[in-house]
């Protein structure tokens, strides 16, 4: 029998366990990157490994994420990020430069490699042929490090694409499709692999939309071939060298396979509040339109700009409308100027903001109250565009762009006009001038830290007898921004203590309060959830700042894969429910006991939890892995690595 995509990568960088789905496996990292949300805490777990420089073929480190400058919290990051990249030997991507999976894509990703970035979107490169996972920042440490990065062995299945988009319809329309058919929820520990006629006709920039995306639907990663087109990408970019071919064999066996064909698609929507709630656009016609954000990583590459501004060209911003355009690097950026696309842009009214996350984790561009926000990003979370009454609305950058004209949700069909032609550049201008790329690791360096940086927070062992509150219960699909908010809350992601007073700020804001005094009086905390708790962001302060708080365990029907292996990688245990009814019968504020902790899960036995107040107990799983046991038990990955 042939073998996949998927299996060809993971079995040239596997270092232990065995390609069967399900068994942990621990597998060779060649590339890291980390984003300056997230990365300021990475690089002080990596600084507490005592590692003397990054060990990987490539590590690069983006400040995209929190570029405003209100406070000095921001750029006191930046400083300390800059300097640790030049003491450890890590490339620098600096402020301005882009967003990390669009850069990365144009300057760093190859194909047939492994690549892991504290950040959920870093599948982007799978459109590379790469295999792309997001991780903790904790995970992507331990990788610059030199230590393997363990998951569970994914199951592939197969999205075969047929024949070619119609006219109006883009790779943004296929992924929401994608969305549609496996939605968010129950896809953990599998990989999407691209296939079939249809990929012929989609660039690498289209195909990194769909591998993007495929982040929502809780895939542990999504892969395309490497062929004819990403050579041609590769060597646009000055790197044909850089290029592998890399297909799946005729005879390659997959989990499960699906069938797409493009000419039936239509332009799709996500609606509010989640990516997965699909509709089509034409469903959505009229309906008036406040605030249109072109741009994030998921759609802002030189393709998806121009086509933009060809539909803009020689026509004006609806007055009721704010236009927000961010390009997704600096290198799409200078290429719009050079070619006259930025002047279009700018002439119809954009409004030009810095090639950085900005609207998408809500730290700019919150629209009014009660607004409806289309944007090209990937998230439509509740609360997360800043606004919390907000509906915001996931499209394609052509149903974006003829709403920035009408003022409503409209089909782009509608409009009276061609479809766009846009070819992509075979030479465009390249400058990494904004990259810093150090010779060598330099241990004289001084790293600079602010007053608001602060050390990795540890936990304690775990006890063998768990007793503690349920602090909180919350409903299905709880995402990191829910435990932990993105926007202008993520300035003190350096100083633990802090952030941790928002923790489930947007869902209930006695929480961090309540939480802390039952710590200060030896209580556990407990938090119980419902389906896929934890989707969404890679963001480990999710896990990290309950923990400071004293959480010692979630409870939930299911957890998604980033968030589970950063709870265990601070010592809080995930554990889930057998039977709903057991989720329905416990309240906020029952006590529980979970006894006999130390040897039950070390023999690999059944939890029982008590209900001290309701007089009752029920039955919970956990899937640990010895590594994860030991980790568990010891109180998180650091005090293991101490312990070495």
């Amino acid at each position: 029998m042939g073998i996949n995509i998927v299996e060809k990568i993971l079995a040239g960088h596997l270092v232990s366990g065995n390609l069967t789905p399900g068994e942990e496996i621990g597998i060779r990292i060649d590339q890291t990157l980390t984003q300056d949300a997230t990365g300021t805490m990475a690089y002080l777990q990596f600084e507490a490994m005592n590692v003397e420089k990054v060990i990987t073929e490539l590590s690069v480190s983006y400040i995209d994420h929190n570029t405003i400058q209100i406070g000095f919290e921001n750029a006191d990051d930046h400083c300390y990020l800059q300097s640790v990249a030049l003491k450890f030997g890590v490339v620098l991507s600096r402020a301005g430069n882009g967003i990390c999976h669009q850069v990365h894509l144009e300057r760093f990703g190859k194909p047939g490699k492994t690549l892991i970035g504290s950040d959920s979107h870093t599948p982007t490169c799978g459109a590379l042929g790469m295999i792309a996972i997001g991780a903790g920042g904790l995970d992507v440490a331990q990788a610059m490090a030199g230590e393997p990065f363990y998951l569970a062995c994914p199951s592939v299945v197969r999205i075969n694409l047929h024949g070619q988009l119609p006219p109006w319809v883009s790779a943004k329309d296929v992924i929401l499709k994608v969305l549609e058919i496996f939605t968010t929820k129950g896809n953990v520990g599998t990989i999407f692999e691209y296939g079939g006629d249809g990929i012929a006709s989609l660039s690498v920039p289209e195909r990194a939309t769909i591998t993007n995306m495929g982040a929502e639907c809780g895939v542990t990663t999504s892969v395309f071939p490497s062929d004819e087109l990403t050579r041609l990408f590769l060597s646009s970019q000055r790197r044909e060298q850089d290029y592998t071919e890399l297909k799946a064999d005729d005879d390659a066996a997959y989990a499960r396979i699906i069938d797409i064909d493009l000419s039936q698609l239509e332009p799709l929507t996500a609606k509010p509040h989640s990516p997965d709630n699909i509709g089509t656009v034409h469903s959505m016609k009229g309906i008036p339109v406040s605030q249109v954000c072109l741009g994030s990583c998921t759609n802002s590459s030189y393709k998806d700009l121009v086509t933009v501004a060809k539909i803009l060209k020689g026509r004006t911003v609806h007055p009721d409308v704010s236009f927000i355009l961010a390009p997704g690097s600096r290198q799409v950026l200078d290429n719009l100027a050079r070619d006259g696309y930025l002047a279009d842009l700018i002439a119809s009214g954009a409004r030009l903001m810095e090639n950085a996350c900005g609207f998408c984790i809500g730290n700019s561009q919150s629209p009014r109250s009660g607004a409806v926000s289309l944007r090209t990003s990937n998230r439509n979370f509740l609360g997360r565009s800043g606004t919390m009454d907000a509906d915001v609305y996931l499209v394609s950058p052509e149903t974006a762009a003829v709403a920035v004209i009408t003022g409503r949700f409209t089909d782009p069909r509608d409009l009276d006009m061609d479809y766009p032609q846009v070819q992509m550049p075979k030479n465009p201008v390249i400058d990494d001038s904004m990259i810093i790329w150090p010779d060598h690791a330099d241990s004289s360096i001084e790293i600079c830290r602010g007053p608001n940086i602060g050390d990795p927070p540890s936990n304690t062992p775990l006890p063998d007898i768990l007793s503690g509150q349920v602090t909180i219960k919350v409903g299905d699909k709880i995402t990191t921004d829910h435990i932990i908010p993105a926007g202008a809350r993520m300035k003190y992601r350096s100083n633990i203590p802090r952030y941790s007073e928002f923790v489930f700020e947007n869902v209930d804001t006695s929480f961090a309060n309540r939480a802390l005094a039952l710590k200060e009086k030896g209580i556990h905390n407990i938090i119980v959830a419902g389906l896929s708790y934890g989707q969404g962001s890679s963001r480990e302060h999710a896990a990290i700042c309950p923990m400071y708080l004293g959480v010692r365990a979630v409870i939930a029907k299911s957890l998604e894969r980033i968030h589970a292996a950063n709870l265990i990688n601070f010592g809080i245990l995930p554990l889930s429910f057998l039977k709903d009814s057991d989720y329905d019968a416990i309240d906020q504020g029952d006590e529980l006991e979970i006894p006999g902790l130390k040897a039950t899960i070390t023999e690999g036995r059944q939890l029982i939890v008590q209900n001290k107040t309701k007089g009752s107990s029920f039955p919970v799983t956990y899937n640990l892995s010895p590594r994860q046991k030991q980790m568990i038990l010891a109180g998180g990955a650091l005090n293991v690595r101490s312990s070495q």
